[in-house]
């Protein structure tokens, strides 16, 4: 049997290439990359501006693997969670956060995940592989018509912040930005667009190397290493002075100040040396501070912090002059927030099978 190639992992030149061969002129290459980056066609059949024949050597040559919304999950917050179903039938799962004032995506870059951080329901299942640019591209076109569709509003942000790890999938990641911010793909601006880690040293300086404009966040959750090291394996590679040096590489290369997120675990980092711990960790990179609602995962050890240690902890942290904002959970009840995505439905009277 032939052995296809997916048309998305070549670049335009490739394409180019591709058509030369075929005796075909090189503006078919831009066609069809329209048709597969902004018009978002999965289907080469739809290509109506190309020959039958054409689209039938296509079809011989190629294929575009597919990405469909298995089911949905509708909070009552109105937060949408969508289960992606790839072509191999593996699960990832994106998610729509609707606010007063933004549209967010949460899309993920990976299936399942290898890092084992203990607050993380994702960190519980096995990396089973790699999204591809196209795969991570998808989630955002798919969410993107769901939001227009269900809440009459477009996007206007993008976060990976979902399952995996985007740094250990850098080449599919950074591509799938490309796609996104190209004029010749979705003309989305890099600053509306963040990307965060669980702390990838050698990976945070390619970013640098690389003068990425999009925004950067790190999972910090803790400013020491022993107690860092105990929620995120990977510090143990990672500390944080390394973690450091490797971010003011990167504000050097980029002048993109990062963002620190903090999720507040009861009587583990929400005191005030804690604060100081990061506070002083602060004054090391340049950057801000998003403190996170804990939310809990089913056999997690951490419970959320209580109003009172979570607001002494943040006036101490705006009272060193650090920007420093709560960022509220939302999507609880559909297992939809920060640290839940499980690939695994909670509220049955809410799941729409597609």
């Amino acid at each position: 049997m032939k052995t296809k190639n997916d048309i998305r992992s070549l670049s335009q030149d490739e394409l180019t290439a591709v058509f030369k061969n075929l005796n075909e002129p090189a503006f078919r290459a831009k066609q069809v990359y329209n048709w597969l980056w902004q018009k978002c066609v999965a289907d080469f059949g739809e290509m109506s501006n190309l020959s039958k024949e054409l689209r039938a050597k296509l079809e011989d040559e190629f294929f575009i693997a597919p990405v469909c919304i298995s089911e949905m999950q509708v909070s009552s917050d109105r937060t949408i969670k969508c289960a992606m179903k790839l072509h191999d039938d593996k699960i990832v799962e994106s998610v729509l956060i609707p606010t007063d004032t933004r549209m967010t995506v949460c899309i993920s870059s990976q299936v399942g995940c290898s890092l084992t951080c203990k607050f993380c329901a994702t960190g519980k299942l096995k990396r089973l592989r790699n999204l591809t640019a196209g795969e991570i591209f998808d989630q955002v076109a798919l969410v993107k018509k769901l939001s227009e569709e269900k809440y009459g509003q477009p996007l206007t942000n993008i976060v990976y912040m979902g399952m995996g790890e985007p740094l250990l999938n850098y080449r599919e990641v950074i591509e799938s930005v490309n796609h996104i911010t190209s004029q010749q793909g979705l003309g989305w601006s890099a600053k509306r667009i963040t990307v965060s880690t669980a702390g990838v040293a050698k990976m945070i300086r390619q970013l640098g190397d690389d003068e990425v404009k999009f925004n950067l966040a790190l999972s910090l959750h803790a400013a020491n290493d022993e107690k860092r090291n105990y929620i995120m394996p990977i510090n143990e590679n990672n500390s944080l002075t390394n973690l450091a040096d490797a971010m003011n590489y990167y504000y050097s290369k980029t002048g993109n100040k990062i963002t620190f997120e903090y999720i507040a675990f009861k009587d583990f980092n929400d005191g005030i040396e804690d604060a100081k711990e990061l506070a002083k960790f602060c004054a090391r990179v340049p950057s801000k501070v998003n403190i996170i609602e804990y939310n809990p995962i089913d056999e997690g050890e951490f419970q959320q912090t209580t109003p009172e240690r979570l607001n002494t902890f943040y006036k101490y942290l705006a009272d060193k002059g650090i920007i420093v904002n709560v960022r509220r959970s939302r999507g609880k009840d559909i297992d939809a927030a920060c640290g839940q995505l499980a690939n695994k439905n909670k509220s049955a009277d809410r799941v729409f099978k597609s």
